[in-house]
Protein backbone atom coordinates (compact mmCIF):
# COMPACT_ATOMS: atom_id res chain seq x y z
CA UNK A 1 0.00 0.00 0.00
CA UNK A 2 1.15 3.48 -0.55
CA UNK A 3 2.45 5.86 2.18
CA UNK A 4 0.55 8.07 3.29
CA UNK A 5 2.55 10.84 2.44
CA UNK A 6 3.08 9.63 -0.78
CA UNK A 7 0.49 10.02 -4.25
CA UNK A 8 -0.13 6.60 -4.79
CA UNK A 9 1.35 5.44 -8.02
CA UNK A 10 -0.63 4.25 -10.96
CA UNK A 11 1.31 2.23 -13.78
CA UNK A 12 -0.90 1.73 -17.32
CA UNK A 13 0.19 -0.24 -19.93
CA UNK A 14 -0.51 -0.58 -23.27
CA UNK A 15 0.66 -3.04 -25.76
CA UNK A 16 0.18 -2.38 -29.20
CA UNK A 17 0.50 -3.99 -32.57
CA UNK A 18 -0.32 -2.17 -36.24
CA UNK A 19 -3.43 -0.30 -34.92
CA UNK A 20 -2.34 3.45 -34.93
CA UNK A 21 -5.70 5.45 -35.28
CA UNK A 22 -6.81 3.02 -32.24
CA UNK A 23 -3.92 3.21 -30.25
CA UNK A 24 -3.91 6.87 -30.66
CA UNK A 25 -7.62 7.49 -29.62
CA UNK A 26 -7.08 4.90 -26.62
CA UNK A 27 -3.83 7.58 -25.54
CA UNK A 28 -5.91 10.49 -26.03
CA UNK A 29 -8.90 8.44 -23.57
CA UNK A 30 -6.59 7.26 -21.29
CA UNK A 31 -5.47 10.83 -20.18
CA UNK A 32 -8.80 12.39 -20.14
CA UNK A 33 -9.40 9.89 -17.39
CA UNK A 34 -6.16 10.24 -15.99
CA UNK A 35 -6.41 14.32 -15.49
CA UNK A 36 -10.02 13.61 -13.70
CA UNK A 37 -7.51 11.68 -10.75
CA UNK A 38 -5.03 14.39 -9.83
CA UNK A 39 -4.33 12.58 -6.70
CA UNK A 40 -2.45 9.84 -8.98
CA UNK A 41 0.91 9.71 -9.88
CA UNK A 42 0.80 8.04 -13.02
CA UNK A 43 2.59 7.13 -15.77
CA UNK A 44 1.85 5.46 -19.35
CA UNK A 45 3.84 3.02 -20.60
CA UNK A 46 3.28 1.84 -24.71
CA UNK A 47 4.93 -1.39 -25.84
CA UNK A 48 5.02 -1.39 -29.73
CA UNK A 49 5.10 -5.23 -31.14
CA UNK A 50 6.85 -4.04 -34.07
CA UNK A 51 4.18 -2.52 -35.70
CA UNK A 52 4.43 -1.60 -39.57
CA UNK A 53 2.32 1.20 -39.32
CA UNK A 54 4.18 4.05 -37.83
CA UNK A 55 2.04 3.48 -34.58
CA UNK A 56 5.40 4.18 -32.49
CA UNK A 57 6.35 7.16 -34.45
CA UNK A 58 2.93 8.43 -33.93
CA UNK A 59 3.60 8.06 -30.37
CA UNK A 60 6.61 9.88 -30.33
CA UNK A 61 5.39 12.46 -31.88
CA UNK A 62 2.03 13.33 -30.38
CA UNK A 63 1.88 11.60 -27.23
CA UNK A 64 5.70 12.57 -25.91
CA UNK A 65 5.13 12.14 -21.81
CA UNK A 66 4.60 8.32 -23.01
CA UNK A 67 6.93 5.85 -21.87
CA UNK A 68 7.75 3.81 -25.55
CA UNK A 69 9.23 0.54 -25.39
CA UNK A 70 9.32 -0.20 -29.05
CA UNK A 71 10.21 -3.57 -30.19
CA UNK A 72 11.67 -4.63 -33.67
CA UNK A 73 10.23 -8.27 -32.84
CA UNK A 74 6.47 -9.01 -31.84
CA UNK A 75 6.38 -10.93 -28.09
CA UNK A 76 2.54 -10.40 -27.69
CA UNK A 77 0.40 -9.86 -25.11
CA UNK A 78 2.16 -11.43 -22.13
CA UNK A 79 5.58 -10.79 -23.17
CA UNK A 80 5.05 -6.79 -23.99
CA UNK A 81 3.40 -6.37 -20.86
CA UNK A 82 6.40 -8.70 -19.09
CA UNK A 83 8.78 -6.13 -20.80
CA UNK A 84 6.88 -3.23 -19.02
CA UNK A 85 6.17 -4.81 -15.59
CA UNK A 86 10.09 -5.50 -15.06
CA UNK A 87 10.86 -1.80 -16.33
CA UNK A 88 8.82 -0.85 -13.56
CA UNK A 89 10.57 -2.72 -11.18
CA UNK A 90 8.89 -6.38 -11.01
CA UNK A 91 11.03 -9.34 -10.81
CA UNK A 92 10.62 -12.88 -12.33
CA UNK A 93 9.47 -15.62 -10.09
CA UNK A 94 8.52 -18.96 -11.13
CA UNK A 95 5.32 -20.12 -11.77
CA UNK A 96 4.22 -23.06 -10.41
CA UNK A 97 4.15 -25.91 -12.68
CA UNK A 98 0.32 -26.91 -12.14
CA UNK A 99 -0.59 -29.87 -13.76
CA UNK A 100 3.70 -30.37 -14.91
CA UNK A 101 3.55 -28.41 -17.79
CA UNK A 102 7.37 -26.86 -18.47
CA UNK A 103 7.81 -23.54 -17.83
CA UNK A 104 9.79 -21.89 -21.33
CA UNK A 105 11.96 -18.87 -21.77
CA UNK A 106 11.09 -16.45 -24.32
CA UNK A 107 13.19 -13.44 -25.76
CA UNK A 108 10.76 -11.08 -23.46
CA UNK A 109 12.97 -12.84 -20.49
CA UNK A 110 16.33 -11.58 -21.72
CA UNK A 111 17.60 -8.23 -20.63
CA UNK A 112 15.73 -5.67 -23.18
CA UNK A 113 17.85 -4.47 -25.76
CA UNK A 114 18.46 -1.24 -27.33
CA UNK A 115 16.99 -1.10 -31.04
CA UNK A 116 16.82 1.35 -34.19
CA UNK A 117 14.19 2.50 -35.73
CA UNK A 118 14.64 3.25 -39.78
CA UNK A 119 15.00 7.07 -38.36
CA UNK A 120 18.16 5.86 -36.67
CA UNK A 121 16.68 6.66 -33.52
CA UNK A 122 16.63 4.73 -30.30
CA UNK A 123 13.44 2.03 -30.46
CA UNK A 124 13.72 1.92 -26.61
CA UNK A 125 12.51 4.68 -24.54
CA UNK A 126 12.52 3.41 -20.92
CA UNK A 127 11.60 5.29 -17.65
CA UNK A 128 15.20 3.88 -15.98
CA UNK A 129 14.54 6.41 -13.31
CA UNK A 130 12.65 3.36 -11.48
CA UNK A 131 15.28 1.21 -11.65
CA UNK A 132 16.25 0.14 -7.85
CA UNK A 133 12.95 1.69 -6.47
CA UNK A 134 9.07 -0.03 -5.65
CA UNK A 135 7.41 -0.90 -8.41
CA UNK A 136 3.99 1.18 -8.46
CA UNK A 137 1.08 0.48 -5.96
CA UNK A 138 -1.41 -0.46 -8.93
CA UNK A 139 -0.76 -1.47 -12.69
CA UNK A 140 -3.99 -0.94 -15.07
CA UNK A 141 -3.12 -3.26 -18.43
CA UNK A 142 -5.42 -1.46 -21.41
CA UNK A 143 -6.05 -2.88 -24.58
CA UNK A 144 -4.93 -0.48 -27.55
CA UNK A 145 -9.02 -0.72 -28.63
CA UNK A 146 -10.13 0.51 -25.40
CA UNK A 147 -11.22 3.98 -24.37
CA UNK A 148 -11.51 4.59 -20.89
CA UNK A 149 -14.64 7.23 -20.26
CA UNK A 150 -14.72 9.69 -18.00
CA UNK A 151 -13.47 9.06 -14.76
CA UNK A 152 -13.13 4.71 -15.61
CA UNK A 153 -9.58 5.07 -13.98
CA UNK A 154 -10.06 6.81 -10.92
CA UNK A 155 -13.26 4.90 -10.00
CA UNK A 156 -10.92 1.16 -10.08
CA UNK A 157 -8.11 2.65 -8.17
CA UNK A 158 -10.02 3.72 -5.73
CA UNK A 159 -11.82 0.92 -5.04
CA UNK A 160 -8.62 -0.71 -4.78
CA UNK A 161 -7.03 1.46 -2.69
CA UNK A 162 -10.17 1.05 -0.26
CA UNK A 163 -10.09 -2.76 -0.35
CA UNK A 164 -6.59 -4.07 0.66
CA UNK A 165 -7.73 -7.27 0.24
CA UNK A 166 -8.51 -6.88 -3.16
CA UNK A 167 -5.92 -7.81 -5.76
CA UNK A 168 -7.59 -6.84 -9.02
CA UNK A 169 -10.42 -5.19 -10.83
CA UNK A 170 -12.35 -4.84 -14.18
CA UNK A 171 -14.39 -2.20 -15.36
CA UNK A 172 -17.81 -2.52 -17.30
CA UNK A 173 -17.03 -2.71 -20.96
CA UNK A 174 -19.50 -1.66 -23.96
CA UNK A 175 -19.02 -1.71 -27.65
CA UNK A 176 -18.44 1.96 -29.33
CA UNK A 177 -22.43 2.03 -30.05
CA UNK A 178 -22.86 1.57 -26.23
CA UNK A 179 -24.20 -1.92 -26.54
CA UNK A 180 -23.04 -4.14 -23.70
CA UNK A 181 -20.20 -6.34 -23.56
CA UNK A 182 -19.47 -9.08 -20.79
CA UNK A 183 -15.72 -8.25 -19.45
CA UNK A 184 -15.60 -9.81 -16.67
CA UNK A 185 -16.00 -14.30 -16.36
CA UNK A 186 -16.09 -17.12 -14.10
CA UNK A 187 -13.04 -19.30 -14.46
CA UNK A 188 -13.46 -21.61 -18.10
CA UNK A 189 -15.86 -25.16 -17.67
CA UNK A 190 -16.33 -27.61 -19.40
CA UNK A 191 -19.75 -26.86 -20.02
CA UNK A 192 -18.68 -23.22 -21.85
CA UNK A 193 -16.05 -25.39 -23.76
CA UNK A 194 -19.21 -27.66 -25.10
CA UNK A 195 -21.13 -24.36 -25.78
CA UNK A 196 -18.07 -23.00 -27.68
CA UNK A 197 -19.16 -25.74 -30.28
CA UNK A 198 -22.44 -26.58 -30.21
CA UNK A 199 -25.38 -24.33 -29.81
CA UNK A 200 -27.21 -24.89 -26.21
CA UNK A 201 -30.89 -25.08 -25.95
CA UNK A 202 -32.44 -22.63 -25.24
CA UNK A 203 -29.79 -19.81 -26.58
CA UNK A 204 -30.13 -17.67 -23.50
CA UNK A 205 -27.89 -20.10 -21.44
CA UNK A 206 -24.90 -18.76 -23.85
CA UNK A 207 -25.75 -15.00 -21.54
CA UNK A 208 -26.01 -17.90 -18.05
CA UNK A 209 -23.44 -18.60 -15.60
CA UNK A 210 -23.52 -21.99 -16.77
CA UNK A 211 -21.45 -20.00 -20.13
CA UNK A 212 -19.18 -18.43 -17.49
CA UNK A 213 -21.08 -15.27 -17.60
CA UNK A 214 -22.28 -13.08 -14.90
CA UNK A 215 -26.17 -12.05 -14.57
CA UNK A 216 -26.36 -8.29 -16.27
CA UNK A 217 -28.53 -7.06 -13.52
CA UNK A 218 -25.08 -7.26 -11.54
CA UNK A 219 -23.57 -4.51 -14.08
CA UNK A 220 -27.15 -2.55 -14.09
CA UNK A 221 -27.22 -2.34 -10.14
CA UNK A 222 -23.97 -0.36 -10.48
CA UNK A 223 -22.27 -1.73 -7.35
CA UNK A 224 -18.85 -4.20 -7.33
CA UNK A 225 -18.85 -7.55 -7.27
CA UNK A 226 -16.73 -10.23 -6.86
CA UNK A 227 -15.79 -12.44 -10.08
CA UNK A 228 -12.88 -14.95 -10.97
CA UNK A 229 -11.54 -12.59 -14.21
CA UNK A 230 -11.45 -9.58 -16.05
CA UNK A 231 -10.48 -9.38 -19.53
CA UNK A 232 -6.59 -7.89 -20.27
CA UNK A 233 -8.52 -5.53 -22.51
CA UNK A 234 -8.83 -3.20 -19.07
CA UNK A 235 -7.49 -4.82 -16.00
CA UNK A 236 -6.02 -3.48 -12.94
CA UNK A 237 -3.94 -5.09 -10.50
CA UNK A 238 -2.46 -4.46 -6.91
CA UNK A 239 1.49 -4.36 -6.75
CA UNK A 240 0.74 -6.76 -3.93
CA UNK A 241 -0.67 -9.77 -5.94
CA UNK A 242 1.39 -9.57 -8.66
CA UNK A 243 4.60 -9.83 -6.46
CA UNK A 244 2.46 -13.23 -5.21
CA UNK A 245 1.69 -14.55 -7.78
CA UNK A 246 4.84 -13.38 -10.54
CA UNK A 247 4.33 -11.77 -13.81
CA UNK A 248 2.33 -13.51 -16.97
CA UNK A 249 3.07 -16.73 -18.67
CA UNK A 250 4.72 -16.10 -21.72
CA UNK A 251 4.06 -19.49 -22.73
CA UNK A 252 1.37 -18.11 -24.24
CA UNK A 253 1.48 -16.04 -27.59
CA UNK A 254 -2.06 -14.76 -27.37
CA UNK A 255 -5.25 -15.90 -25.50
CA UNK A 256 -5.96 -16.88 -22.11
CA UNK A 257 -2.29 -14.65 -20.77
CA UNK A 258 -5.24 -13.07 -18.46
CA UNK A 259 -7.45 -16.04 -17.32
CA UNK A 260 -3.94 -17.57 -16.37
CA UNK A 261 -2.73 -14.72 -14.87
CA UNK A 262 -5.68 -13.90 -12.60
CA UNK A 263 -6.27 -18.02 -11.81
CA UNK A 264 -2.61 -17.93 -10.29
CA UNK A 265 -3.32 -14.66 -8.35
CA UNK A 266 -6.76 -15.68 -6.91
CA UNK A 267 -5.10 -19.13 -5.69
CA UNK A 268 -2.39 -16.64 -3.69
CA UNK A 269 -5.13 -15.02 -1.96
CA UNK A 270 -6.16 -12.31 -3.82
CA UNK A 271 -9.57 -12.20 -5.09
CA UNK A 272 -10.72 -10.21 -8.18
CA UNK A 273 -13.97 -7.54 -8.59
CA UNK A 274 -15.14 -5.75 -11.33
CA UNK A 275 -16.62 -2.36 -11.07
CA UNK A 276 -19.47 -1.27 -13.24
CA UNK A 277 -19.08 2.18 -12.30
CA UNK A 278 -15.91 2.14 -14.38
CA UNK A 279 -16.94 2.24 -17.69
CA UNK A 280 -14.60 1.35 -20.61
CA UNK A 281 -15.52 1.11 -24.44
CA UNK A 282 -14.15 -1.92 -26.14
CA UNK A 283 -13.99 -2.08 -29.89
CA UNK A 284 -12.92 -5.64 -29.99
CA UNK A 285 -14.11 -8.81 -29.42
CA UNK A 286 -16.99 -8.39 -32.32
CA UNK A 287 -18.03 -11.84 -34.29
CA UNK A 288 -16.29 -12.66 -37.81
CA UNK A 289 -16.74 -14.59 -40.00
CA UNK A 290 -13.40 -14.83 -41.28
CA UNK A 291 -11.49 -17.82 -41.04
CA UNK A 292 -7.34 -17.06 -39.87
CA UNK A 293 -5.98 -19.97 -39.19
CA UNK A 294 -3.04 -18.74 -37.21
CA UNK A 295 -5.64 -17.10 -34.77
CA UNK A 296 -7.49 -20.39 -34.66
CA UNK A 297 -4.49 -22.11 -33.51
CA UNK A 298 -2.76 -19.77 -30.80
CA UNK A 299 -6.42 -20.03 -29.33
CA UNK A 300 -6.38 -23.67 -29.07
CA UNK A 301 -2.72 -24.02 -28.10
CA UNK A 302 -3.48 -21.19 -25.36
CA UNK A 303 -6.55 -23.43 -24.18
CA UNK A 304 -4.11 -26.71 -24.47
CA UNK A 305 -1.99 -25.12 -22.14
CA UNK A 306 -4.40 -23.42 -19.82
CA UNK A 307 -6.51 -26.67 -19.14
CA UNK A 308 -2.78 -28.53 -19.03
CA UNK A 309 -1.84 -25.85 -16.13
CA UNK A 310 -5.58 -25.93 -14.13
CA UNK A 311 -7.15 -29.27 -14.82
CA UNK A 312 -7.30 -32.63 -13.25
CA UNK A 313 -6.21 -35.38 -14.88
CA UNK A 314 -9.96 -36.27 -15.74
CA UNK A 315 -10.86 -33.06 -16.51
CA UNK A 316 -8.58 -32.44 -19.17
CA UNK A 317 -9.74 -35.78 -20.46
CA UNK A 318 -13.32 -34.73 -20.28
CA UNK A 319 -12.13 -31.77 -22.17
CA UNK A 320 -10.07 -33.24 -24.85
CA UNK A 321 -13.17 -35.56 -25.63
CA UNK A 322 -15.01 -32.91 -26.05
CA UNK A 323 -12.80 -30.52 -28.23
CA UNK A 324 -12.17 -34.01 -30.38
CA UNK A 325 -16.23 -34.22 -30.59
CA UNK A 326 -16.27 -29.91 -32.04
CA UNK A 327 -13.70 -30.72 -34.25
CA UNK A 328 -15.12 -33.17 -36.09
CA UNK A 329 -18.36 -30.92 -36.35
CA UNK A 330 -15.56 -27.70 -37.07
CA UNK A 331 -15.00 -30.25 -40.07
CA UNK A 332 -18.23 -30.81 -41.38
CA UNK A 333 -19.34 -26.94 -41.27
CA UNK A 334 -16.33 -26.59 -43.19
CA UNK A 335 -17.01 -28.86 -45.56
CA UNK A 336 -21.17 -28.13 -45.88
CA UNK A 337 -19.40 -23.99 -46.52
CA UNK A 338 -17.49 -25.50 -49.43
CA UNK A 339 -20.14 -27.40 -51.19
CA UNK A 340 -22.29 -24.27 -50.77
CA UNK A 341 -19.35 -22.09 -52.72
CA UNK A 342 -18.80 -19.83 -49.19
CA UNK A 343 -15.06 -20.69 -49.04
CA UNK A 344 -12.64 -21.70 -51.61
CA UNK A 345 -11.34 -25.83 -52.00
CA UNK A 346 -7.90 -23.93 -51.23
CA UNK A 347 -9.78 -22.25 -47.56
CA UNK A 348 -11.10 -25.40 -46.84
CA UNK A 349 -7.76 -27.23 -46.67
CA UNK A 350 -6.61 -25.03 -44.78
CA UNK A 351 -9.73 -25.54 -42.11
CA UNK A 352 -9.32 -28.86 -42.42
CA UNK A 353 -5.62 -28.70 -41.29
CA UNK A 354 -6.05 -26.45 -38.48
CA UNK A 355 -8.91 -28.67 -37.22
CA UNK A 356 -6.60 -31.86 -37.74
CA UNK A 357 -3.71 -30.17 -36.01
CA UNK A 358 -6.25 -29.42 -32.83
CA UNK A 359 -7.53 -32.28 -32.66
CA UNK A 360 -3.62 -34.07 -32.93
CA UNK A 361 -2.91 -31.96 -29.76
CA UNK A 362 -5.86 -32.72 -27.50
CA UNK A 363 -5.19 -36.91 -28.69
CA UNK A 364 -5.69 -39.17 -25.77
CA UNK A 365 -2.89 -39.07 -23.09
CA UNK A 366 -1.64 -35.43 -24.59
Amino acid sequence: MPSLTALPSLAVIVVSYNVRELLAACLRATYASLALSPELAATVIVVDNASADGSAEMVSRNFPAVTLLARQDNLGFAGGNNLALRSLGFEDKPHPSIAGVAQRRTPAQDEMQQSTLSGGRPAVWADRSRRGGPPPDLILLLNPDAEPLGDAIGRMTRFLLSHPDVGGVGAQLQYPDGRFQHGAFRFPGLLQLWFDFFMPRPRRLLESRFNGRYDRRLYTAGQPFPIDFALGAALMLRREAVEAAGLLDEGYFMYAEEVDWCWRIQRAGWPFYCVPAARVIHHGGASTRQFRTASFLNLWRSRHRLYGRFYGPLRRAAAGRIIRLGMAAEARRARAAAQQGQITDEELAARLAAVETVVQLFARGS
